[in-house]
């Protein structure tokens, strides 16, 4: 009740597409934006995500979301993982809720069972689901203390420990408690009001459960509670969650092309790389044919440095552990690495990472402005401690080789090169068939960097100017910077719509400092230099996976491990396709002849298992007219073609780097 002379203004005032707008106290932002739970599913009030029935309150700005963006998709999945969570409860009664956050292209959650998750299991899952989105039950939030929270959860023991953690940082755990009050949303059944099911979660979520489109259960496994094998192993559910059934359905076709261009797969039917057991989990060998895609990739990289004027370095696989307390390793980045080994009274570690080396070649000796910029380049080998669950053939090692540029420079020359740096990393990887991207920039993590906010922000904004000098799309990832600079990456597409991070440029006033390093400028003064951290390929193992599903394994020729197949008619054509291998091998070209006692139709079949580019055939007719049947790799063939013109034709599309 109201105190007397109290008075309650029955009209607010919001912003609302850009324009003010007058409405009734105890309007909500879905009331104001009019939606209708379907296109708009939240709000954003003042920058933050809200439900649609979030109360708006007067000078609020309110804003749409839709079902079709990204923030949209999100709030749409962890919708679905409450569900899905509810259905796996009122299927199995036992079962205790971990964590189920949205994740990319869909969602999960982890749950403690009695037995593992069976495919049928998740097909009834899967079924309950269904009734719920049908009865169109209603995501009400309410906020609790923590007291009351803990009351309410008592049977959930993973709960409980995240209400304990409440204003961690584990980005997981977000979607669960924040930093803020705790709520809880409740599942009411939209004709009677009564609960039908709850979960702590800070939201927001769509109004109902009729506003989720589409959704589709993919797979089940297990994982460690918050990521660590020192807790106990619970079963995560994956599912994925769209805004129409076209989208969804568009997403799994996508997922069906790439199962069939899985490197993993394809490396091993082309003979390319494996991970033997015996070496290790994330460590590859690279078989012949890998081995030559590897060097053409290496020597190809190695001209183009060449002449952009970089200088060649090697550097140890091992190093004390000194090296990496001057330069933050051990500090920010331990979780990383391999544990460290005991040798003559000294502590060695597996490198992590090449600068800390390469400033020991700069420190080596006096350095005068003259000599900058700098280029040092190196194929450097390093070695990461990636954790078992996230080792993923190529694209996650822990064992791996970096085109390794550290670029030292003053602070006049830094914008132009950069500018440079990043026109050279967009043209090689435009070399490679890779030319569809955008640029994403990592700023400081407040919690974990080195140097002065003054150096961060004059780096930060410096790359921020020259990656939109390049007229590409760019977009930030706040926090996601290494502890010593920020960083732009090279994002790129595949041919099937896929988003894989490749090339990094990061600016770092950090270690130089941290090193001591210093040049003699013009006027004889002593000055720290700019370094500047660039990989093209990231690693040539996941570079070499990413190429892979690109291209499903048929290479440009001029990647390609076998680039002709030379196919005889008859063994008795057999010298005379190998005098026209010879002529091709003194062009450069590589080529094989095909002298097993198969048929002729069974050697084509090989070639094109194989993914050969070319395949010369050669018979009687042939050989009288110094000719031969010109045959591609999808099928098509042109017969009696002269072998000189034959061999112009490859040795061109090997030069101009172009796709057959």
């Amino acid at each position: 009740m109201l105190s007397k002379g109290v008075t309650v203004s029955a009209e607010l005032r919001i912003t609302l597409a850009g324009a003010e707008r007058v409405v009734a106290a105890g309007t909500t932002a879905g009331d104001a934006l009019e939606a209708d739970g379907r296109t708009v599913i939240a709000a954003r009030v003042n920058g933050e995500a809200r439900d649609l029935a979030h109360l708006v309150a007067d000078g609020d700005v309110v804003e749409p979301i839709e079902v079709s963006s990204d923030e949209g998709r999100a709030i749409v999945r962890h919708s679905t993982a409450h569900v899905m969570a509810q259905a796996v409860q009122e299927l199995f009664p036992g079962a205790k809720l971990g964590i189920g956050p949205p994740v990319e292209n869909g969602f999960y959650y982890d749950f403690d069972v009695e037995q593992a998750f069976h495919p049928d299991d998740l097909k009834r899952v899967e079924k309950r689901m269904r009734e719920i989105v049908k009865q169109g039950q209603l995501f009400s939030r309410r906020a609790v203390s923590d007291d009351e929270a803990r009351e309410e959860l008592a049977g959930e023991p993973y709960k409980l420990e995240l209400i304990g953690l409440k204003g961690g940082s584990l980005e997981e755990e977000s979607v669960e408690v924040g930093a803020g009050q705790l709520t809880i949303y409740d599942n009411l059944d939209p004709k009677t009001g009564e609960l039908c099911w709850k979960d702590l979660c800070r939201g927001p979520h769509v109004p109902s459960t009729r506003s989720i489109p589409a959704f589709k259960l993919m797979r089940s496994g297990g994982a460690y509670w918050r990521g660590s094998e020192k807790n106990p192993q619970l079963q995560r559910i994956y599912g994925t969650a769209w805004e129409s059934r076209d989208k969804q359905d568009d997403y799994l076709k996508m997922l069906e092309e790439a199962e069939k261009r899985d490197h993993r797969k394809l490396g091993a039917e082309l003979d390319l790389f494996s991970f033997p057991d015996e070496l290790g989990s994330g460590l590859a060998v690279f078989h012949p044919k890998g081995g030559v895609m590897r060097r053409v990739m290496e020597d190809y990289s190695r001209r183009k440095h060449v002449e952009a004027g970089y200088e060649f370095v090697n550097t140890p696989h091992i190093t004390k552990e000194k090296l990496y307390q001057v330069s933050g390793h051990l500090d920010w980045y331990r979780d990383g690495m391999f544990p460290p080994m005991e040798l003559e009274g000294s502590r060695y570690y597996l490198k992590p990472m090449n600068c800390p080396m390469h400033n020991l070649i700069f420190r080596a000796r006096g350095r005068s402005y003259r000599e900058l910029p700098l280029r040092l380049f190196e194929f450097g080998t390093v070695y990461r401690y990636e954790k078992s669950g996230v080792v993923h053939g190529l694209t996650r090692v822990r064992g791996m080789t970096q085109d390794d540029a550290h670029i030292y420079c003053t602070r006049e020359e830094m914008r132009d090169e950069l500018a440079s740096l990043l026109r050279f990393v967009l043209d090689l990887l435009r070399d490679y068939g890779l030319d569809d991207f955008y640029l994403e920039l990592s700023t400081k993590d407040p919690e974990k960097f080195v140097g002065s906010d003054d150096a961060w922000e004059e780096a930060t904004e410096t790359l921020r100017e020259v990656a939109e000098s390049e007229n590409l799309e760019l977009v930030l990832d706040p926090g996601g910077a290494a502890f010593y600079g920020p960083k732009i990456s090279v994002q790129i597409r595949d041919a099937i719509g896929r988003t894989w991070q490749m090339s990094t440029i990061q600016l770092d006033f950090n270690l130089p400092e941290l090193f001591e390093l210093e040049y003699q400028a013009a006027d004889g003064t002593r000055k720290q230099p700019v370094m500047i951290h660039r990989a093209l390929f990231g690693t040539i193992e996941r570079f070499f996976g990413v190429l892979v599903e690109h291209y499903a394994g048929a290479f440009p020729p001029w990647l390609a491990p076998v680039q002709v197949a030379g196919i005889p008619i008859a063994d008795a054509h057999i010298p005379y396709l190998q005098d026209v291998a010879k002529k091709l091998r003194e062009r450069g070209i590589r080529i094989e002849v095909d002298t097993a006692d198969d048929r002729m139709q069974k050697k084509i079949r090989n070639a094109q298992k194989s993914k050969v580019p070319f395949m010369l055939l050669a018979g009687d007719d042939d050989i009288a007219n110094g000719a031969v049947s010109f045959r591609y790799r999808n099928g098509e063939q042109k017969n009696g073609v002269p072998v000189e013109e034959a061999i112009a034709e490859i040795v061109n599309a090997v030069e101009r780097r172009i796709q057959v």
